[in-house]
């Protein structure tokens, strides 16, 4: 039975292996051989995804699929895994999109081809680890590793600033983390010994203690996510980066930061989480403001995205914040929203810039003329990222306005004002990007998506609209595991200070 399978083991390890299986492949003199087992690989590692999803139980309030080995039994460490919806949702979105990444990168990438899919495939792997560790060194440890490929991804196929980029990319995520990893050492100390999260869960730790351990694991997950102030290293890196680097960074990557803020600081310090939200809300909307002017701004696509990245995931953060049952599970619709409608952008970007070399929106107008069906697309996913209703942009961003209504209104009237910066930024881009006259040679020779790209983008479209018209399988299968952790959190063990 599909069950019995270690699914979660296979969903981490077969990405690796087939990345490892690429690299075997000699590199460009077999380039073809090795864009087919990516594939393959690819494909494999989104399937044995899809059971974990058809044997869920969206009722059950304990993680499943769980596996638990000895890892290294003298410290107390296990190779302990297990999901609960929200794990589930992210599994899924970075499988799907490692197959998305693979089928755009086919003819684009012409140099080191084998070492450029096996990056992809390994931080795959690498990424379903970070979902479905049980084990918070375990957790450390993908959370880390997942640096490594990123960072080889930008340095060897980036931008003509790429190692500039990828060494601040590495500094500050590798820097962030090592606070971190001091905590979870006091953390298992203060557990008898353990990393189980389940122990780590049922700690009592004083007030003080959970402070210093919340700015901790502050500092990592901040820059992950990335929250203003330490947000500078995302444009670099995104500018910098391939396309499908850009994709895997934005769809899935940054996310990295807000799962960790779910799966260890709001259960693991409860107390130090209430009593900080004001100062993650008030940096979650200087970042959902300040960065959607800065966007307005750009002259370059891929940064004007990559800003809009920063604003958007501002939402998740004080979604996350606002300790409420509709913030909570809009700040993680909107994480899967924004895998969606951010992988499709720089996708966008990525065929336009195949075929002119240039992200200058500037150099652009009257691409509608030439290439009416990528029009289209790029048009679904600029007013998804406006948060047009209809679209997966808008439910996950409208369900943390209305939590945002039920701790302040200010709150709410503030992140529902920069909706307008959004639709400003994405819909000035467009207009000068697609309408106008073709006055640039270059924009004449352009040529209509192929169906290899026509693929790529219209799975995202399809999730897009999926999402938009009918959030409610998804918000089905994160509704209990959020109620589980807000009764976690909600049941206070200390008395808090006076604010």
């Amino acid at each position: 039975m599909m069950h019995e399978l270690p699914l979660l083991s296979l969903a981490i390890w077969l990405p690796i292996i087939a990345g490892i299986a690429v690299l075997l492949t000699g590199g460009d003199r077999d380039a073809r051989v090795a864009r087919v087992i990516a594939l393959i690989g690819a494909v494999m590692g989104f399937v044995v995804t899809l059971p974990l999803y058809a044997g869920f139980d969206i009722h059950q309030r304990d993680f499943q699929f769980v596996e638990i080995k000895t890892w290294i039994e003298t410290f107390g460490v296990y190779y302990h895994l297990g999901i609960d919806g929200i794990s589930l949702l992210l599994i899924l979105l970075n499988s799907l999109t490692t197959v998305i990444v693979v089928i755009a990168g086919w003819t684009v990438i012409q140099t080191r081809v084998a070492q450029y899919m096996a990056a992809f495939l390994v931080l795959s792997g690498l990424m379903n680890g970070v979902f479905a560790a049980q084990d918070a060194l375990l957790f450390y440890v993908f959370f880390e590793a997942t640096l490594i490929p990123m960072f080889i991804i930008i340095g060897v196929w980036g931008g003509p600033n790429r190692v500039y980029a990828a060494l601040k990319f590495f500094l500050y995520t590798l820097m962030g983390s090592l606070l971190t990893l001091v905590a979870l050492i006091y953390l298992y100390n203060a557990a008898g010994g353990s990393f189980a999260m389940r122990d780590l869960y049922q700690l009592a730790l004083p007030f003080d203690l959970q402070v210093l351990v919340f700015m901790a694991f502050f500092v990592a997950f901040a820059v992950k996510v990335p929250m203003w102030p330490v947000h500078t290293w995302l444009p670099d890196a995104h500018v910098e980066a391939p396309t499908g680097g850009s994709v895997v960074l934005a769809a899935i990557m940054l996310k990295l930061g807000a799962y960790g803020f779910i799966r260890l600081s709001l259960p693991i310090v409860p107390d130090a989480s209430i009593y900080l939200a004001p100062m993650m809300i008030g940096l979650s909307l200087i970042a959902v403001i300040y960065i959607g002017l800065v966007a307005l701004v750009q002259s370059d696509m891929k940064k004007l995205i990559a800003y809009s990245s920063i604003s958007h995931m501002g939402f998740v953060t004080m979604g996350i914040f606002l300790f409420n049952t509709q913030g909570v599970e809009g700040a993680i619709i909107q994480m899967i929203s924004h895998g969606f409608v951010s992988g499709g952008l720089f996708l966008c970007v990525g065929v336009l810039y195949d075929q002119m070399h240039s992200r200058q929106i500037s150099d652009y107008g009257g691409v509608a003329k030439r290439m009416p069906v990528f029009a289209a697309l790029f048009m679904l996913f600029a007013m998804a990222n406006s948060g047009l209703p209809g679209t997966s942009g808008f439910v996950g961003e409208f369900l943390v306005i209305m939590g945002a209504t039920q701790v302040n209104f200010w709150f709410a009237f503030a992140a529902a004002i920069t909706l307008i910066f959004g639709a400003a930024y994405t819909l000035w881009m467009y207009k000068r990007v697609v309408f106008g006259d073709v006055v640039n040679p270059q924009v004449d020779a352009l040529v209509d998506v192929n169906a290899r790209e026509f693929l790529a983008l219209g799975l995202f479209a399809i999730l897009v609209l999926v999402m938009g018209l009918w959030p409610q399988p998804f918000a089905n299968l994160i509704h209990t595991s959020v109620s589980e952790l807000l009764a976690h959190v909600s049941y206070s063990k200390l008395p808090l200070p006076a604010q």
